[in-house]
């Protein structure tokens, strides 16, 4: 998995220049290439013997379809949803005032002579301050994705990973995941819920005319996350 997710990091990085996200998703398509097992042939002379155990296979039963092997596949069953708000407020305010009297008899600037009547020098400051703030988001993904089986643990987990590619007019979606399951988690249907996945990595990105349209180039990127203004 850690090599799938390294081919797509560099490949995303060099998508800021290429500029064609089209030719980049097509080559992040390479490192989820299927692994096909190999075909497995009975011994000569090896006939069924009517048992409910199955010999060449991970089940007690002859029935049991669910994966456990490089290369099986099982059927994710997305049902991602998040939501979360936040909200944020706070108020200031400060009052400062101060005077000084000045002594009689000081001498007078303007007029040249004394002054008989106390002066005074009166200063203060105010200030105040009020801000807020709110954020949420919504997030919902589901849908069904067939994966298939790309590494098998000694404990029993299995890595998995997979990929659907839809062409659509004018551009393409994809759809990837890859993540670690427990083979108690998938059911007798050979199906594992995407929150029973650990380090789950599910992308879903578009590629294509319209894509590039709604993104911002390379360039202009750059200028802005240089620029000071």
């Amino acid at each position: 998995m850690a090599r799938v997710l390294a081919t797509v990091l560099i490949l995303g990085m060099a998508g800021l220049g290429s500029g064609c996200s089209t030719y980049v998703e097509n080559e992040a398509s390479l490192a989820f290439e299927p692994i096909y097992p190999s075909a497995h042939i009975a011994p000569e002379g090896e006939a069924p013997t009517g048992g409910i155990f199955k010999t060449s296979g991970g089940g007690l039963f002859a029935s049991d379809i669910r994966a456990r092997e490089v290369g099986d596949i099982l059927t994710v069953a997305l049902n991602e949803t998040f939501s979360a708000t936040k909200a944020q407020s706070s108020a200031s305010a400060k009052n400062d005032n101060f005077g000084v009297t000045l002594p009689t008899g000081l001498p007078n600037l303007l007029t040249g002579g004394y002054d008989k009547n106390a002066a005074g020098l009166n200063a203060g400051t105010a200030r105040t301050f009020a801000g807020s703030g709110q954020a949420a988001q919504s997030n919902t993904l589901t849908g069904l994705l067939t994966v298939t089986v790309t590494r098998v643990f000694d404990n029993g987990n299995m890595e998995i990973a997979g990929q659907k590619k839809l062409t659509l007019n004018n551009g393409d979606e994809y759809v990837r995941l890859t993540g670690l399951i427990r083979p108690e988690d998938v059911s007798a249907t050979n199906t594992v819920l995407s929150n029973r996945i650990a380090d789950a990595e599910i992308v879903y990105v578009g590629a294509g005319e319209i894509a590039d349209s709604s993104r911002q180039g390379w360039l202009s990127r750059t200028m802005r996350s240089v620029s000071p203004f």
